[in-house]
């Protein structure tokens, strides 16, 4: 068994409660799901959130997935100019089996473009004849 830290950002289309829970849930389902994972395989996680994200705390979403046991804390992510609005990330350190090359990061929607060359699993926005994990014609790697 190893530790590993698992990467994953969400990009929100809005500061609301119910939208922000909704992304954050699917980012930490896509590294739990990804990684074949259970919640017993987490030691803590780290979340950070743009600061125009106010609505609520990225790790009640965790929470509310049953991460009840596992430390978790919230952060305020650098206002570096011209930076990706609306992100929350997570940093996880997890119990494996995987090698660091076998780890899928998670980049969703927008964040799918913050780091390529990390992530295998990402959302395509607006391409449903793409397939999973492939971006469409056109568009750079």
């Amino acid at each position: 068994m190893r530790v590993r830290a698992i990467r994953g950002a969400t990009q929100l289309e809005e500061d609301s409660r119910e939208h922000l829970l909704e992304r954050v849930a699917e980012m930490v389902t896509g590294v739990l799901d990804s990684n074949e994972l259970t919640v017993d395989d987490f030691i803590s996680i780290v979340f950070t959130a743009t600061a125009d994200l106010t609505s609520e705390f990225p790790a009640y979403a965790a929470r509310l997935l049953g991460f009840d046991d596992v430390p978790l804390i919230c952060a305020r992510e650098l206002e570096v100019a011209g930076s990706m609005p609306r992100v929350v990330r997570m940093l996880a350190h997890v119990e494996t089996h995987l090698s660091r090359s076998e780890v899928t990061h998670v980049y969703l929607h927008g964040a799918a473009g913050l780091r390529r060359d990390l992530s295998r699993v990402r959302e395509v926005p607006d391409s449903p004849d793409t397939p999973p994990g492939q971006q469409p014609p056109g568009e750079p790697e």
